[in-house]
């Protein structure tokens, strides 16, 4: 539990550029360095947690400390990789960070420089691995092109759906003898190319299914307690729990449905929210942070009673789901029609990280020759010096900060 909430918390000090570089710094630390998953299991869990709803980053995250260390390593890869980022926005809200106008920074532009870095080493590793034939090779270019020509959550949940398709209809012609080579050469959805470090842990299916009820219980009860009890606390758990639970892609993506359960309502000002919004753009760690710096802007709580409700709400749904799914994952990924299936989810997964590599990340990352010079050193110290992430990170936010 100690070792992932280090892990963690260094991550969650350091991982700048949004949920898709998280996914690279993920890949990073637990794949190529520490050994604690394969290629095929990482990629596996990405594809599981890009179709659920929620914030797809934190939910591989704390799919990970699950795995290493049971509750209490998904609970110190929850608090690790999300605390620093609530710690800052909080103090936001309460006025102590007073860091002015920081859009024009050289150390965010160095940044997310380095976040184009980290996205194009995740992307390229995982397409090597992943993306072994014509076949893959046509499904994630199909992911590809929908998610960067239909910028929508729902956009890349279809792509994922789509590929589990054709993973199924067009790797099942190859036959059994196909999929047992794919496993042999992990490639297939169920693939083990190198023992984990220790073994996975995955809970029990009782406690499972009790979480997935719990997350459908809560997603129907909690709006009738809440108009019952008229009790602002109760009803900012309500609306941020109800923003977790229901959308898909996480990022900027929950931004519409925070405003609309935080402004309209009088919780917080337009101005506030806009202001809470700049200074997430600044944080390392999910995005979903923000919804803490709403918490304690809220009107009629205590700030830190506002901070902790919303902070625990809009993350108990990721958290469910992961307790809820987990217990069942390794025996569904080990059927035959699921391996075909994730082999086209992963595949898929591919193309719409190399799609967000361009929109998002490169082109917020990319603003002149001076950033494109911090990320292709960026890529290189990763690529070929196999520099850690973190320590690429520091050096591009001073590099930024010295030259832009």
């Amino acid at each position: 539990m100690f070792e992932v909430l280090k892990i963690f918390t260094r991550l969650g000090l350091t991982s700048f550029g949004g949920p898709t570089a998280h996914l690279g710094y993920f890949r990073e630390e637990f794949v190529t360095r520490r050994k604690w998953m394969t290629e095929q299991e990482y990629a596996d869990l990405v594809a599981l947690c890009q179709f659920m709803p929620g914030p797809a980053s934190s939910q591989v995250g704390m799919a990970i400390g699950y795995r290493r260390a049971g509750y209490p390593g998904m609970l110190a890869a929850w608090v690790g990789f999300t605390m620093p980022s609530v710690i800052a926005l909080v103090a936001f809200a309460l006025g102590v960070a007073q860091l002015g106008d920081i859009s024009g920074a050289g150390w965010l532009a160095g940044l997310k420089a380095a976040a184009v870095a980290v996205v194009a080493h995740a992307v390229l590793g995982m397409s090597r691995s992943i993306v072994t034939d014509r076949v893959r090779a046509a499904v994630a270019l199909v992911a590809f092109l929908v998610v960067l020509l239909v910028p929508s959550p729902l956009a890349q949940v279809g792509a994922i759906a789509a590929g589990m398709l054709a993973g199924v209809a067009l790797f099942a012609r190859k036959g059994a003898g196909e999929a047992g080579a794919a496993a042999e050469d992990g490639v297939g959805g169920g693939a083990a190319a190198a023992p984990l470090a220790a073994p996975a842990k995955t809970g029990s299916r009782a406690a499972g299914a009790a979480a997935l009820a719990a997350f459908a219980g809560l997603l129907v009860l909690l709006p009738a307690a809440a108009g019952a009890a008229k009790s602002t606390g109760l009803d900012i758990f309500d609306s941020f729990y109800r923003s977790g639970a229901l959308v898909f892609g996480g990022g900027h993506v929950v931004l519409p449905l925070l405003e609309q359960a935080t402004v309209p309502t009088g919780l917080v000002d337009h101005d506030t929210f806009l202001a809470g919004y700049g200074a997430a753009q600044a944080v390392p760690g999910p995005l979903f942070t923000f919804a803490s710096f709403l918490g304690a802007s809220a009107q009629g709580v205590p700030w830190w009673w506002g901070a902790i409700l919303a902070t625990v709400a809009i993350f108990l749904p990721a958290a469910l789901l992961v307790i809820g799914v987990m217990p069942f994952w390794d025996r569904i990924r080990s059927q035959p029609a699921a391996s075909l299936a994730l082999s086209g989810a992963n595949a898929a997964v591919v193309g719409i990280l190399a799609a967000a590599l361009y929109n998002p990340v490169f082109t917020a990352g990319i603003t002149g020759a001076g950033t494109m010079a911090i990320a292709a050193a960026a890529f290189v110290a990763l690529q070929e010096w196999k520099v850690p992430a973190w320590a690429v990170v520091v050096a591009a936010a001073l590099a930024g900060w010295a030259a832009l």
